[in-house]
């Protein structure tokens, strides 16, 4: 199958060439055809399959062939994004496959100033890329129209739809022609979550082309038992140890990702971090020398585990685990892409072990367990497997506390044969104590 026969137009086989895509994805041999078909979309499909391109090429070719030219502060689609990384990604992405066709792209989103966005708005444009806060900002503002939408896009619906998002996503629903296209893209959906999407979408076919909730297999996952305290320690270790030359890090907190950023520097290590307190412009230049292995390490939040695309990324190191399970399924999916290989180490101390069982139950597989020397946790790890369960280990009965030497045993005034009692004994008469009946009293 070629991109060709699923009926493109020649301006975007032209631009497929330039940027060297040959044989369509899993993904987009399913979603294009139905997305020029006019039909609601619910399309599941592991990180780094191609699913933008799945939504964005018959996006822009529907565009360029159907309905009238954008009006003033208006947009004709809109793709929605859960952080400004994703959005700057996907925007780049449609902007090289539009390179050859008659129209004008978008991204807008918060952290930055809005007035540049507002005048960049008011002649329109065809596809408007938007995080919810500031696509919400924009319509209050007047900067912005959506009468004229013909298509909505939802990219990582999982996150979108989730609670932290459910009230913008009510607001941007008011705002919307009832009558339009509805596109939802995740790697991962809940139960509930495909529930409620079923409820916003017109009769929409479901795409499913891997096993929910999984990694790709081209990724190579293991846990390393570890001490909370000892994890920088461990990590510097195994960093020398593997001679790593790139590594992405998710912590869980803006303060853990400082702390370790400030950790590694003082050891000489080049170093970067990002997360939500810094400016744009800042994360924006730290992924950017990242990119160009101009930083060894680069540390995040979650905030970049989704919508960074780095070409032949090695490994991910989860320094914490994630809160959010499926989050820990984006995270490991920035390696491992397009058919490269790649490795995802997790550093789990006891306090999160159940954190670990639940990523094992949403992927339906046991971690494997790699225990490194000299590092062995004092504060065990619990065993869990993919059935959900923390497996405790059977405590070892109590032995019978001796004092002294000889077998003798002190027990209050009884002593062995032969030895004269103290006194006052140091030690008090081992006595038994009555178990009372705490059960309700019966009525006389």
């Amino acid at each position: 199958m070629t991109f060709a026969t699923l009926g493109l137009i020649e301006p975007l086989l032209r631009a497929l060439e330039t940027l060297g895509y040959q044989t369509p994805t899993p993904v987009q041999a399913q979603a294009i055809p139905a997305v020029l078909a006019g039909r609601d979309l619910m399309a599941a499909a592991q990180t780094g399959t191609g699913k933008t391109a799945g939504f964005a090429l018959p996006l822009l070719q529907l565009l360029t062939l159907e309905g009238p030219k954008v009006a003033a502060n208006s947009a004709r689609a809109l793709i929605l994004c859960p952080t400004r990384e994703l959005a700057e990604q996907v925007h780049a992405s449609v902007a090289e496959y539009a390179q050859h066709l008659p129209l004008t792209t978008y991204a807008v989103y918060g952290g930055v100033s809005i007035n540049p966005q507002m005048m960049k708005l008011r002649k329109g444009v065809d596809i408007l890329v938007a995080t919810p806060g500031r696509l919400i900002d924009l319509f209050r503002q007047n900067a912005l129209k959506l009468n004229q939408l013909q298509t909505l896009v939802l990219d990582e619906a999982d996150r979108m739809l989730d609670l932290g998002f459910s009230e913008e996503l009510a607001n941007i629903y008011r705002m919307l022609p009832k009558k339009r296209q509805t596109l939802l893209f995740s790697a991962t959906f809940s139960d509930d979550i495909r529930l409620l999407a079923g409820q916003m979408l017109n009769d929409p076919l479901s795409i499913e082309v891997s096993p929910r909730n999984v990694a790709a297999n081209t990724v190579k996952q293991w846990v390393v038992p570890v001490d909370k305290k000892r994890k920088p320690e461990l990590f510097v270790h195994l960093m020398r140890k593997g001679r790593w030359k790139q590594v992405l890090v998710f912590a869980k907190t803006r303060n853990g990702v400082d702390a370790l950023v400030d950790k590694l520097q003082g050891l000489g290590i080049n170093a970067d971090g990002i997360h939500g307190d810094k400016p744009q412009a800042t994360r924006q230049r730290a992924l950017d020398r990242f990119k160009a292995s101009e930083v060894q390490i680069l540390v995040a939040t979650d905030v970049a585990a989704r919508g960074l695309d780095i070409e032949d990324l090695p490994l991910v190191v989860n320094f914490d685990l994630p809160i959010v399970a499926e989050d820990y399924i984006h995270r490991i999916g920035r390696t491992g892409r397009a058919g490269n290989t790649g490795e995802a180490i997790s550093l789990v101390c006891a306090d999160e072990v159940n954190m670990l069982s639940a990523i094992e139950m949403l992927t339906r597989q046991t971690l494997t367990r790699k225990m490194e020397p000299d590092f062995e946790p004092e504060h065990r790890v619990p065993d869990t497997d993919a059935s959900g369960q923390v497996v405790k280990k059977p405590k070892k009965p109590k032995k019978p506390k001796v004092s002294g030497g000889g077998g003798k045993r002190n027990l209050g005034k009884w002593v062995d044969s032969g030895e004269v009692a103290p006194a006052e004994p140091s030690i008090k008469p081992v006595r038994k104590v009555p178990v009372f009946n705490t059960g309700p009293r019966k009525k006389k």
